[in-house]
């Protein structure tokens, strides 16, 4: 499979890093995975991963976030070479088809390594570097940028989680640094829906400001379908549109600056309308 070459694996992620605090950045998701929370098995042949993809680019993503391995609560590990096995045959393609930068949702350091060598730009890694020890190595590596989200092996109600999460981040940082990840290359994200109580995860949105504040680093925000919409609202996977937008447009009022989503043209809408009233 032919690689893409590093001068647009570069070009593609300096494109996307360039949009951090011009506009809100949109990443679209797609999953390659047959049991994700809300769209899983959906696109697993590679004719339905690419239109969706080309899908997402039309309707105003900055960035295609592909993942084959679900992380929803209660989900089911997936070995190395099947989580491959189920990427290799949509990255080239995807690289190929769409000139947007593209991200790989991936704790595995063997995945970002192969991923990168095809032409991915970001590595989205939903342990913040701190699962693979391999991981902030390849990073560096690879020249790539880094989503760092926070996340927790277990809930525990008891605990302060916006403290929890800057220790946390603060860990993930010392491991970047080290492997020499530049800071203009590293995002966090809370990690909405990850280790954390219904309040916890509304608490952990609220903090937005402070994370951007304690580590001068953007913030991602994953909040898209996600389950606090259901206790909230009492809505299905597909009726959580209206709570995702609520929560973009709060944190985007907070600070962050990048928003991962399934809906990309409802959100692109809603930030054009943030923009002409910010601008009139």
């Amino acid at each position: 499979m032919a690689h893409a070459t590093k001068p647009d694996r570069d070009r593609r992620r300096d494109a996307f890093l360039g949009l951090i605090g011009v506009r809100p950045a949109i990443m679209g998701i797609l999953n390659v995975t047959p049991d994700s929370f809300s769209d899983g098995g959906r696109f697993l042949s590679l004719d339905l991963a690419l239109a969706q993809a080309e899908k997402l680019v039309a309707d105003g993503a900055d960035i295609v976030d592909v993942g084959a391995e679900s992380t929803r609560p209660g989900h089911t590990p997936v070995p190395l070479e099947e989580e491959w096995r189920r990427l290799e045959p949509v990255l080239g393609p995807l690289l190929a088809r769409i000139s947007a930068p593209v991200s790989i949702d991936t704790s595995k350091a063997a995945i970002a390594r192969r991923a990168i060598a095809l032409g991915v730009s970001v590595v989205n890694d939903v342990w913040g570097l701190q699962k693979d020890p391999d991981m902030a190595g390849v990073v560096a590596e690879g020249e790539a940028a880094v989503v760092m989200m926070h996340n927790r092996a277990a809930v525990d109600p008891e605990i302060d989680i916006v403290a929890d999460m800057l220790t946390f981040f603060e860990r993930s940082l010392a491991l970047a640094d080290r492997a020499g990840i530049p800071r203009a290359r590293m995002l966090i994200d809370p990690g909405v829906g990850f280790g954390k109580t219904k309040g916890q995860n509304l608490q952990a949105l609220k903090a937005t400001p402070r994370l951007v504040a304690a580590f001068g680093l953007p913030a991602l925000i994953g909040v898209s379908r996600k389950r606090l919409f259901g206790d909230l609202l009492g809505a299905g996977v597909e009726s959580r549109l209206i709570g995702t937008l609520a929560a973009n447009l709060a944190t985007l009022a907070l600070g962050a600056a990048v928003f991962r989503v399934h809906d990309v043209a409802e959100h692109a809408a809603a930030f054009k309308v943030v923009h002409a009233i910010e601008t009139a």
